[in-house]
């Protein structure tokens, strides 16, 4: 799978990848990055990319026209082969959609995904609106440039590319998934700290006992971090109760 980022600052992206996991997928073959400088494509000879915006207001603008240059060579590289899919084209904007679990496990299917990273004001809403298959956000807060963003979800969606884990039960049962936060987990230990104790049904093998303390577990995270995901949860649970259970005469 191959991730691109059009971005101002490359050196921000290709470091992150020169660590941990996300190196040996890339070494492995799992994945590939590719990071495109946006000023390659002005066309003046100070390189602009930006502008002030119409109307007036503080902060520069990244400019239409450099956007769609450099989004055309991305999705027209040599490297990518004829046969692979359309690159399915990602705004990063505090003025969109979360991202959530949920959309990295569908975006994993993909075969190129392409990462506009915003700077200074924004974008220009006319490159959105004419290029974007997707617009998100990482949360209700700002940030200096998109770049950040774009990792958060590149990072998110890469380990949900089979192999890329060293372990793929690592998968399983993740914040999230169902609206619920992941149960509390603890550390082997062997230095008899009192103050370190885990749950003592943990400890004891029956796993069938731990699962349900899990669960249960899980819903007082939730319910108490995020009471928000908790009132979903509720509602698939109401759904489930009232669907009808169908027997065979």
């Amino acid at each position: 799978m191959t991730f691109s980022f059009i971005t101002l600052f490359p050196t921000l992206i290709e470091s992150y990848f020169q660590e941990s996991i996300l190196k040996i997928a890339r070494e492995k073959g799992l994945i590939a990055i590719d990071t495109i400088q946006l000023r390659d494509f002005a066309r003046d000879s100070y390189k602009s990319v930006d502008a002030p915006q119409i109307g007036g207001g503080a902060g520069q603008v990244l400019l239409p026209c450099v956007l769609e240059r450099a989004i055309q060579h991305t999705i027209a590289k040599p490297s990518q082969p004829p046969e692979s899919k359309k690159a399915h084209i990602i705004f990063l904007t505090p003025c969109a959609k979360q991202f959530t679990q949920h959309d990295a496990m569908r975006l994993a299917q993909k075969e190129h995904i392409v990462f506009v990273c915003g700077r200074y004001e924004g974008f220009d809403e006319r490159a959105i609106e004419a290029y974007a298959d997707e617009v998100f956000s990482v949360g209700d807060f700002i940030v200096t440039g998109g770049e950040l963003a774009a990792l958060c979800l590149c990072d998110s969606i890469a380990r949900q590319i089979p192999e890329v884990l060293g372990n793929s039960e690592s998968l399983q049962g993740e914040s999230f998934e169902g609206f619920l936060l992941e149960a509390p987990v603890f550390a082997r230990t062997n230095d008899g700290v009192k103050d370190f104790t885990p749950i003592s049904e943990y400890s004891k093998g029956n796993h069938n006992k731990i699962a349900v303390l899990k669960n249960h577990l899980a819903l007082c995270k939730t319910r108490y971090f995020r009471p928000d995901l908790f009132e979903r949860w509720k509602t698939t649970q109401r759904v489930c109760d009232e669907k009808p259970i169908h027997r065979k005469l």
